[in-house]
């Protein structure tokens, strides 16, 4: 919390205080006005000017004080506490499930900096959470879908080879499909354990120095199956760099940005590869041509489960991109999108050291 903030917050407990003692001071006053009318116009008997008694002013004065102040702080007293009721009502609906709950104290209250801020905070993190849900619940349908198609396909083709008769070309093609669709499940498997894993993740761990240009190269290999028959340029023009960092959670990184490049690149387009070194941070940029990412998108694209192409067209869960955000973010680093004229371009930046 800055010194602003601080204020801010100072000068709202300060109003409240001030609203209730200038309620206490009215009602004393109200009160002794009354008390002090009656009396002099002998409506109160028995009071002695010159003598008066404990018990005698407590009678006079303290029970209607009492009494007065009692009905109009049930009366009144409720205003002060308006936001704090409103912002309850609004937490229970947000706990029962319902991510409409929207909280506004009017604009007396709004006018203060702290209250302000308490709205657009609890805004923002309700309208947060509903996105989050949406996301969640059309990852939910879709990864469902996607994870029931290899498994049908690997039943159907098993049960062919099962019944026999068929040619060697044909089992040939009938195992490959089966290979193929079994490591479409262990990825899809892989790739939301290492994302639970990596979000549970607090602190970098295991961290080792390793030629990082010799990683990205190694990645890319890794993908050749994705890139081999495509009639793709990559430019991977670049000096030899050492980093200090957790070489298995950096590779996630490469992997899921080269896969994307690859991916998202139409056939004979150019994915290419930069490392620039500035002061004591490292640079990689990956691009690739292709479609453009548009800026709504640019703005969610590294949510859990958001995927840019809304038509799912291309195969991708939308937990690539978070698990590049999380490890960057665990390194110290940053990483971010731009895209126009035909081209992508994912730039991360690393400390050398972290």
């Amino acid at each position: 919390m800055n010194k602003q903030e601080r204020g801010a917050r100072l000068r709202l407990t300060l109003l409240i205080t001030a609203f209730y003692l200038c309620f206490f001071l009215v009602t004393q006053i109200f009160v002794g006005i009354v008390v002090y009318i009656l009396i002099s116009f002998n409506m109160i008997t028995g009071y002695n000017r010159t003598e008066p008694s404990v018990l005698r002013i407590l009678l006079s004065y303290g029970i209607p004080c009492f009494l007065v102040s009692t009905i109009l702080t049930s009366l009144l007293g409720k205003y002060p506490l308006r936001p704090v009721n409103g912002l309850i009502v609004q937490m229970n609906r947000l706990a029962r499930g319902d991510y409409q709950a929207r909280i506004s104290f009017g604009s007396f209250w709004e006018r203060q900096p702290a209250v302000a801020q308490l709205k657009s905070s609890f805004n923002s993190m309700v309208q947060e959470l509903e996105s989050t849900e949406k996301l969640r619940s059309e990852f939910v349908n879709n990864f469902s879908h996607e994870f029931k198609t290899p498994i049908v396909s690997i039943a159907g083709f098993a049960k062919l080879l099962r019944r026999g008769n068929l040619t060697e070309q044909q089992k040939d093609e009938y195992l490959a499909i089966i290979e193929e669709e079994s490591l479409r499940l262990a990825g899809m498997a892989t790739n939301v354990l290492n994302l639970t894993k990596i979000e549970n993740q607090t602190i970098l761990t295991n961290v080792t120095a390793f030629n990082l240009s010799e990683q990205i190269r190694s990645s890319l290999l890794l993908l050749e199956r994705k890139w081999e028959n495509r009639c793709l340029d990559f430019g991977l023009e670049f000096d030899e760099y050492t980093i200090h960092a957790n070489e298995e959670l950096l590779r996630h990184v490469w992997i899921n940005l080269l896969d994307n490049a690859i991916k998202f690149t139409p056939e004979g387009g150019f994915v290419d590869v930069k490392i620039r070194k500035n002061e004591d941070k490292l640079t990689v940029t990956v691009s690739n041509t292709g479609s453009e990412i548009s800026p709504e998108a640019q703005e969610k694209i590294f949510n859990k489960f958001y995927q840019a192409d809304e038509s799912h067209s291309s195969e991708g869960y939308g937990v690539g991109l978070s698990i590049v955000s999380r490890v960057v973010e665990l390194h110290r680093g940053q990483v971010s999108v731009e895209s126009g004229e035909g081209m992508t371009r994912f730039i991360v930046e690393l400390p050398e050291k972290p």
